[in-house]
C-alpha cells in the first residue's frame, strides 16, 4: 500500500528555498482545524489545540487504512495567523495574535470521516479542544514563500523583509492569513536548527 505524503505530493510548496522568496500558487487543501488566540508559549488553549489536532490526525489515518485500505503519512503543523494590526507579527507581540492551527489531510477524508473520529477520540482521551476541531478547506492561491531555518523568534527579519521589501517591490500586497508550515517536531529539535515554511497570500496592489 503506498503511502500518500503531501510533502512529497506537492514537494514544490514543501521545500522552498531558504535564501530567496519564490512565488507558488496554492490549491486546495483539506486540513484539520482549531482556532484560538493569545500567545501559543504561553495560552493553554494552544497546546489543547494541537493535542487535539494530532489525536483525530492520527486517528483518522488508522480508520482510513482499515475501512479504505489507504494510507498516509501525518502532515505537518501548519498555522494560520492573524491579527488587525500585522505588525504585531514582526514585534513578537503574541498576545495579540489569532491563529488557527491544522494538519492537512487527503482528499478522501470527508467531513464525515473527521467528526466520526472526534467521536473516537472522546471515547478514549478528555481533550479539552476536542469539541472545537473542524474541516476547513482552504484554497490561498498565489503565495509568497521562503524556508526560514532558526527559532521561531528569530523569523522578524525575514518577516520584515517580506512586508517591507519583498511585497512593495512586486507590487504585491497581502491576500489572506500570514501561514506557517511547522517541518520540525519543535520537542526534539534545537531552536537553531527548526525549520519552517512562511508563507503569504498575496495579490497585485
Amino acid at each position: 500500500m503506498e503511502k500518500y505524503d503531501v510533502k512529497k505530493a506537492h514537494k514544490a510548496l514543501y521545500s522552498p528555498s531558504a535564501k530567496e522568496f519564490t512565488v507558488v500558487d496554492v490549491p486546495e487543501f483539506r486540513h484539520i482545524a482549531v482556532d484560538g488566540r493569545g500567545d501559543p508559549n504561553t495560552a493553554p488553549a494552544y497546546a489543547h489545540a494541537v493535542e487535539a489536532l494530532y489525536g483525530v490526525a492520527y486517528t483518522l489515518k488508522f480508520a482510513s487504512k482499515r475501512t479504505m485500505d489507504r494510507d498516509f503519512v501525518v502532515g505537518p503543523l501548519e498555522g494560520l495567523w492573524r491579527a488587525d494590526d500585522p505588525a504585531v507579527f514582526a514585534t513578537r507581540r503574541k498576545e495579540a495574535w489569532e491563529w488557527t492551527m491544522m494538519i492537512s489531510q487527503p482528499a478522501w477524508v470527508t467531513d464525515g470521516m473527521v467528526q466520526a473520529a472526534v467521536d473516537a477520540v472522546s471515547k478514549k482521551k478528555d481533550l479539552p479542544a476536542l469539541g472545537d476541531v473542524r474541516p476547513l478547506t482552504l484554497v490561498e492561491g498565489r503565495c509568497v514563500q521562503i524556508l526560514h531555518i532558526g527559532s521561531y523568534d528569530d523569523e522578524t527579519p525575514t518577516l520584515d523583509r517580506l512586508h517591507n521589501r519583498c511585497l512593495p517591490d512586486n507590487g504585491l500586497t497581502f491576500n489572506g492569513d500570514h501561514h506557517e508550515i511547522y517541518l520540525s517536531d519543535a520537542r526534539r529539535t534545537a531552536p537553531a536548527k527548526l525549520r519552517t515554511i512562511l508563507r503569504q497570500p498575496v495579490r497585485p496592489r
